[in-house]
């Protein structure tokens, strides 16, 4: 059961944001309040984060978050053979690669989902383990309502950039990009190799043939000076800045950085002037090899996000449906703050999120940033909950708050949810297939980040439960999952 409740305050936001996505905190995101050291309860298999006793620390804060390259780039590695690295899988971003089916809220803002369900059986653990799911949903728009765009794409054309599958990738997508956006957008394309150079100031797409030839004008050079394509490209975002336009810097890069800074910290500190003035940032990544690091840093910390693309499809996905349809914004410096009560919860876990992490006092401090989402996005985020014995159907087991910027008004408002006993006490069989594949993506990334026990379900398990929700929602990308976990399994 969701309860609507919204407040207006006084606030001065930073009104940045792409939106599929959602960015993290800045600098601090860790939680600095984490309370006594978590423990593990007796029983089941270790998880390969830490559990909080809810005794000890009731509140879990985060910062909303819909990057997707973690999964993407994964598929990728395992489909051409190879298993990725345990410190490129997040978990939360292999569970919002897959769509939802939450409910819109009646205006701008969220609706809160809250669900969950027993863990299958195939999962080792005790009885009293339970999954719970947190959805937030936002509102569709027309893409003829949205405001204009005003978009900088900055191009890596460095000599790696010359493997299929990258360059040729960005100049396909571009093209198609400058055919579907509206006459009164505009463009501008900076590359960068050893140098950065404009190849075309802001244009309106009306010019489109001119745009054309700036696109087909790109070829690879030299080395890769990721800091020189930034600033140049956020000087020239920043002089054809419009108010009340959408304005975006979209670096195209397989994040392999290997001149000038080579860190986000020290790029972000030159942009960051132009980047508070609502310019922020959509990192998309290519290449086999990729510096998803580099990648994500800079756009979680500039106030944008993250996505990871390898095949023509995936890339028309992005340049043509996903961003001209989300260029407006509904919720900006979005966090969730979930209170869980000790009575019916003796600890918890938020699966993923590792590096959104909040301090519990920063839910309400208008000063920390949060993520920001765009029109028709849902946001999901897992916890396993291990319940108190004797919990009773009817206790609540937490409370789930969901503060943000109102986009228009630039005050804080919230909104909330539930979730008691009863609500999770179904068998995983029953539970909405929607869910099961949460499930399946997310324990998909817990076995890839390497438990030592190798998890406490098997892949083959995860890929059965994956077939099984795509067959209950005819989603091909769920059908795809199963796909990719087998053959991530044939490679252990």
């Amino acid at each position: 059961m969701v309860h609507i409740r919204r407040s207006a305050l006084l606030l001065v936001a930073l009104a940045t944001a792409l939106t599929v996505s959602a960015c993290g905190s800045d600098g601090g995101g860790r939680r600095s309040d984490a309370g006594p050291a978590p423990v593990r309860p007796n029983g089941g298999i270790p998880w390969s984060g830490d559990e909080t006793r809810a005794s000890d620390d009731p509140l879990s804060t985060f910062a909303v978050d819909v990057d997707t390259a973690s999964y993407g780039y994964a598929r990728r590695l395992i489909m051409d053979g190879r298993l990725p690295e345990r410190g490129t899988v997040r978990p939360e971003e292999f569970v919002n690669s897959f769509r939802q089916d939450y409910p819109q809220p009646a205006g701008d803002g969220f609706a809160v989902h809250v669900d969950g369900a027993r863990l299958p059986q195939t999962h080792e653990a005790g009885g009293d383990e339970r999954l719970v799911r947190i959805g937030l949903q936002t509102r569709a728009e027309d893409e003829e309502r949205r405001p204009d765009a005003a978009l900088t794409f900055v191009i890596d054309v460095s000599g790696s950039m010359g493997e299929p599958g990258r360059l040729d990738l960005v100049r396909d997508s571009l093209h198609t990009l400058v055919d579907q956006l509206r006459p009164t957008d505009s463009i501008a394309v900076v590359e960068f190799s050893n140098q950065a150079r404009v190849v075309r100031e802001m244009t309106p797409v009306a010019d489109a043939r001119t745009l054309h030839s700036a696109i087909d004008s790109l070829h690879t050079r030299d080395s890769t000076n990721l800091e020189a394509g930034l600033v140049l490209g956020y000087r020239v975002a920043r002089d054809g800045f419009r108010p009340g336009r959408t304005n975006r810097v979209i670096v195209l890069s397989d994040g392999l950085a290997n001149t000038g800074s080579t860190e986000a910290e020290p790029i972000l500190r030159r942009v960051r002037a132009e980047a508070e003035k609502q310019i922020a940032l959509l990192g998309v990544g290519v290449g086999s090899d990729y510096g998803d690091e580099l990648m994500e840093q800079l756009a979680d910390r500039g106030d944008g996000f993250a996505v990871y693309v390898s095949e023509r499809e995936q890339a028309r996905e992005v340049f043509v449906r996903q961003l001209p349809a989300t260029l407006s914004v509904r919720a900006l410096d979005a966090k969730v703050q979930v209170s869980f009560a000790p009575q019916a919860v003796r600890s918890y876990r938020l699966v993923g999120y590792d590096n959104r992490a909040l301090a519990d006092g920063d839910f309400r401090d208008d000063r920390v940033d949060g993520g920001e989402v765009g029109p028709g996005h849902s946001v999901t985020a897992l916890y396993a909950v291990r319940l108190a014995e004797g919990a009773a159907p009817s206790d609540r087991i937490a409370q789930v708050q969901v503060r943000w910027t109102d986009p228009a008004e630039r005050t804080p408002a919230e909104t909330y949810g539930s979730v008691t006993v009863a609500d999770v006490q179904g068998s995983f069989a029953t539970a909405s297939p929607r869910l099961r594949a949460c499930y399946a993506a997310a324990w998909f990334a817990e076995a890839l980040r390497g438990a030592e026990s190798g998890g406490p379900v098997g892949l083959a398990d995860l890929a059965t439960i994956a077939d099984g929700a795509a067959a209950a929602t005819e989603d091909p990308e769920v059908r795809d999952l199963a796909r990719v976990i087998r053959s991530a399994d044939e490679l252990r």
